[in-house]
């Protein structure tokens, strides 16, 4: 996960939370509403970071606090999040992301900067995503699903993608690669503007460490 920048609800939800008896089932410009999502999230799910569009084909609306159990949070822009398909459709052992979690309460929201979500999880060599916090690492499996193995083994094709390069870049110049590089590295994962690469934030995170073994 990373940690997701919200920018301006749309105009149309705004409108529409201040018309009477308005809910989320009555509000009709959800295309408009993923639309803005996908944007601000850079067409990566909420959750596990794999590619969405900004259609009910292949994008979900996530309430990351439930209608049913938070029906006051339905329409508040900061409660909503755009989450992939999750395996929608496919045995509960297969689903993930909001299509597995359902009504379920998780600790740490991507889209709340206070949460910091980004410095809550760490990465495995096999791909797995793990979190110091018991009750957090718990709903990552439990909740999310998050360690299914296809997503597993997509965060490590990334992985494995970044610790080659490294490797070739150490060859290449006989010694430690240099920190710039490192840096240039972690730029072209998770800055720039438009999409993002799936599964990034692995290649960021493990860069991250490496810088930190590096003098300043």
């Amino acid at each position: 996960m990373r940690t997701i920048l919200k920018g301006v609800e749309p105009r149309s939800l705004t409108e529409h939370r201040a018309k009477t008896h308005s809910d989320y089932d009555n509000y009709t410009d959800k295309d408009g509403l993923r639309g803005a999502l996908e944007r601000e999230q850079r067409g990566l799910c909420c959750y596990c970071m794999s590619r969405i569009r900004p259609d009910g084909k292949s994008m979900k609306i996530e309430h990351w606090q439930s209608q049913a159990r938070y029906p006051d949070r339905q329409l508040n822009y900061a409660n909503l999040l755009g989450a992939c398909l999750g395996g929608e459709g496919q045995p509960a052992r297969r689903q993930h992301c909001d299509t597995k979690k359902g009504d379920k309460d998780l600790k740490w929201n991507p889209a709340n900067p206070d949460h910091h979500i980004q410095n809550r999880v760490r990465y495995e060599p096999d791909g797995s995503v793990r979190a110091d916090d018991k009750d957090f690492d718990e709903q990552i499996d439990d909740v999310l699903n998050l360690n299914l193995p296809v997503l597993k083994n997509k965060r490590k094709a990334i992985l494995d993608s970044v610790l080659d390069g490294w490797k070739r870049q150490k060859a290449r110049i006989g010694g430690p690669v240099p920190r710039q590089h490192l840096i240039q590295k972690r730029e072209e994962y998770a800055s720039g503007i438009g999409e993002l690469e799936p599964f990034c934030q692995i290649a960021v995170w493990w860069l991250d460490q490496r810088l930190k073994r590096l003098p300043a």
